[in-house]
């Protein structure tokens, strides 16, 4: 795609992976549609990426009918043809000790949220002689991770759900992809994840390594793109060998609890070895 052509709804723009993506993809000539939660935080988005790429910044709730429409109705306004849903959040925590609102909220921001968008969209975006969806996931909508139950289970749905989409939308002029970052060094990684990960040896991206990912995602019609060669990797194994990742993890399940725990305090214990790295040595 040429995205000098592309008019862009972003939700999640007011985010670490959000707010970067929106600079890329500026700077690669696209305009753009901003949303998220708080009006503030998008107009600090807008300001830095300049008036001349922002077609609007709109303050809407994805999880909700009437943010849905708030955005179909803006997106209709400027012909959009790209829909980015890179808005999220990551519960880190043991089941057992997270509410069930916790475990709720997951499924409405991180799989519901997109599924619903993309619903409503649909009809704006037949339209086009040619649009795009591209919808964020992660390594974790591929490998099921202890102290991310929640999460991985809504990201394995966004990950189904982009394969089903882009399938049943094969004959359209309408394409689907799928971006899976790993660990990404976010607001969202609490200080907890990020002494785990140290502890683990978890390499942890960028922001705008994700954001050049998505960019490239558009640019090159890729319909799935996995960050991270250990993590596709890893990923390749889980899905053929499942019970080699267990027995992995199982190793790591101590270290993995104590971060997780609502008791736990940050105090990290000599490195063992990654799984990931040790599969791919």
């Amino acid at each position: 795609m040429n995205l000098t052509d592309a008019r862009i709804v972003l939700t999640g723009a007011a985010g670490g992976i959000g707010s970067a993506t929106a600079g890329w993809l500026a700077n690669a000539g696209a305009t753009l549609v901003l949303a998220d939660l708080k009006q503030q935080a998008l107009d600090r988005v807008a300001d830095d990426i300049g008036a001349g790429h922002v077609l609007a910044a709109v303050t809407a709730d994805v999880t909700t009918d009437g943010g849905r429409s708030a955005l179909v109705a803006t997106a209709r306004k400027h012909d959009v043809n790209v829909l980015i849903n890179a808005a999220g959040i990551n519960p880190f925590g043991l089941l057992a000790e997270q509410t069930t609102a916790e475990v709720a909220r997951a499924f409405a921001i991180n799989a519901a949220a997109p599924l619903l968008l993309c619903h409503a969209f649909l009809p704006l975006l037949l339209e086009r002689d040619r649009a795009h969806i591209v919808n964020v996931g992660s390594t974790f909508g591929s490998i099921g991770f202890p102290g991310f139950a929640a999460y991985s289970a809504s990201k394995f749905a966004v990950r189904g759900f982009s394969e089903a989409l882009r399938r049943e939308l094969a004959d359209t002029g309408v394409r689907v992809h799928y971006v899976a970052p790993r660990a990404t060094n976010t607001a969202l990684a609490t200080d907890r994840v990020r002494a785990m990960n140290a502890e683990l040896g978890v390499g942890m991206d960028a922001p705008k390594t994700v954001a050049a990912a998505i960019v490239r995602a558009l640019r090159e019609e890729r319909s799935e793109l996995l960050l991270g060669a250990a993590e596709r990797l890893f990923a390749k194994v889980n899905a053929l060998f499942p019970a080699l990742v267990d027995r992995s993890l199982r190793r790591q399940l101590g270290v993995i609890r104590r971060y997780a725990s609502n008791d736990s305090a940050v105090r990290p214990t000599p490195r063992i070895p990654n799984p990931i790295r040790s599969i791919e040595s």
